[in-house]
């Protein structure tokens, strides 16, 4: 029998794992995951696990700083994941198969981010440090002024492209000219491949807490509705290019918030294309679900959500609100990663 996740699969969406944890890929990768995404607090959590320590070990006897250790770490643990999935890469021709590794948070940090051009440089800097000499790792730029500015030069410089922190139309949009512009530079668009990814649950927080006028059949519904639209655009913008491999949405922050919420409330509704970046605890979720899942990721609300959502819902607040509220989510666990590793410091030292 198939199993749900399984099933998804057989719709022609991509699962991609949430985390780089060694363990956790490998058991995905049996469930059908065929990608990994990181970010510092996957990593926080494996080293606060003390599965890590040896390796700590070694980067302090190596004499790296703690913000090195972090991306020394950072590094490994997505060379790992990439060795798993990389026969996923080399199948599909590189369609699939990749890790993202996220460049430096920081640089959107309120307080110690430098000013928007120097961020332009650094993200064009480090992406393509971190990207040299890996075929199947993409890079995760946030959709950001200075990250948006950044990705036309990064893709010139042949650098696979994760835009992430994606919330509105908009913000995908500007990301998908900047991306093609610089496909348009390479010598060859042989290997252009781009991801966008758009983060669907927290929209429904936001509108249950800034926008509580919506009608009981459009509140919750504006994630997926925002979500679902922009993959249809994103379909019609690319389809034409004939290009050889695909440009997709990756459908994230598809965990749910709400405890009433059913665990599959995004997954179920965003099967049969692109790419899903589920939680490990999802994908557990779904699997115990027991459901087979048929295609529904074009199939929008009734005309009249659709409606009440374009009349009540202010796209340019909610983009304000949720990009402040997240790029605080991208920058404070990355402060907290380095502070995790001083302390591991100290400890391993004793």
């Amino acid at each position: 029998m198939t199993s749900p996740l399984r099933s998804i699969i057989e719709c022609r969406t991509k699962l991609w794992l949430d985390s780089i944890d060694p363990e956790l890929v490998a058991s995905n990768r049996k469930l059908g995951a065929t990608g990994a995404t990181s970010n510092p607090i996957i990593v926080a959590d494996l080293i606060k696990s003390g599965r890590f320590d040896d390796d700590l070990a070694g980067f302090v006897r190596d004499g790296l700083d703690d913000e090195a250790i972090a991306w020394a770490l950072t590094d490994q643990l997505v060379r790992g994941a990439q060795e798993v999935f990389h026969p996923v890469w080399k199948d599909t021709r590189g369609n699939d198969g990749y890790v993202s590794f996220e460049l430096d948070p920081l640089l959107e940090d309120v307080e110690l981010g430098p000013p928007h051009g120097e961020r332009v440089a650094r993200y064009i800097e480090l992406g393509r440090k971190w990207s040299e000499g890996h075929d199947n790792r993409m890079i995760k730029v946030p959709a950001t002024p200075a990250g948006l500015d950044a990705l036309e030069e990064l893709c010139a410089a042949g650098v696979t492209l994760n835009v992430t922190l994606i919330f509105t139309d908009r913000q995908y949009q500007l990301a998908r000219e900047a991306v093609w512009r610089g496909a348009q530079k390479r010598k060859s668009l042989d290997n252009f491949k781009s991801v966008y990814s758009i983060f669907i649950s927290r929209v429904d927080v936001y509108t249950e807490k800034h926008v509580p006028e919506l009608g009981e059949s459009a509140q919750g519904e504006v994630g997926l509705a925002g979500v679902k639209r922009i993959w249809a655009a994103n379909r019609a913008y690319w389809e034409p290019k004939n290009l050889p491999l695909e440009q997709e949405i990756i459908f994230a922050s598809t965990g749910t918030k709400k405890p009433s919420d059913p665990a599959d409330k995004y997954v179920g509704a965003l099967v049969g294309s692109d790419i899903q970046t589920n939680p490990p605890k999802t994908n557990d979720d779904i699997e115990a679900l027991g459901k087979k899942y048929g295609r529904t990721v074009d199939q929008l609300p009734p005309q009249s959500v659709l409606d009440e959502i374009d009349a009540k819902v202010d796209q340019a607040k909610l983009e304000e609100v949720l990009m402040r509220e997240g790029v605080a989510k991208f920058a404070d666990p990355h402060k907290a990663l380095i502070s995790l590793i001083k302390e591991k410091r100290t400890t391993l030292a004793a």
